[in-house]
């Protein structure tokens, strides 16, 4: 079995050590940390995930900015991105403002490992990029 590649970017090093810990446990991921939202697109670049958890409110640079600067480059500008907030509960968030972010999901922190897994697996499915061959360079 191929391991999934997520990036998940976080001003928070506590949240993404327990994001990488609770996914690579599981067996099906491959978890890489960046607690700069400033290295994001770098870090994107450098081990090409397959998805990327992104949190919202960050310093330096929101998850609103990562986001348009991600997809300003061709290598990165098709990775799916699962936008992960404080700011909202998951009963908060509605079909439609999902859809107003276009195909940015949104999910409320806390988010239990159940629901992040299923969403994680329904986006790879979804957008099979980069491919299952694919390794980071």
């Amino acid at each position: 079995m191929i391991k999934r590649r997520i990036l998940a970017i976080d001003d928070e090093s506590g949240f993404t050590r327990l994001l990488k810990f609770n996914l690579e446990r599981t067996g099906h991921y491959e978890v890489f940390e960046e607690n700069h939202p400033a290295r994001a697109v770098k870090a994107a670049m450098i081990f090409a995930p397959h998805l990327i958890l992104l949190d919202i409110v960050m310093p330096e640079m929101d998850g609103g900015d990562v986001v348009a600067e991600l997809r300003r480059h061709p290598q990165t500008a098709r990775i799916p991105i699962i936008m992960l907030t404080a700011l909202v509960a998951n009963n908060e968030i509605s079909r439609q403002s999902v859809a107003e972010a276009g195909e940015l999901i949104m999910l409320g922190k806390p988010v239990d490992m159940v629901t992040l897994t299923r969403c994680i697996d329904e986006q790879i499915h979804i957008h099979p990029q980069p491919s299952e061959n694919d390794s980071p360079s």
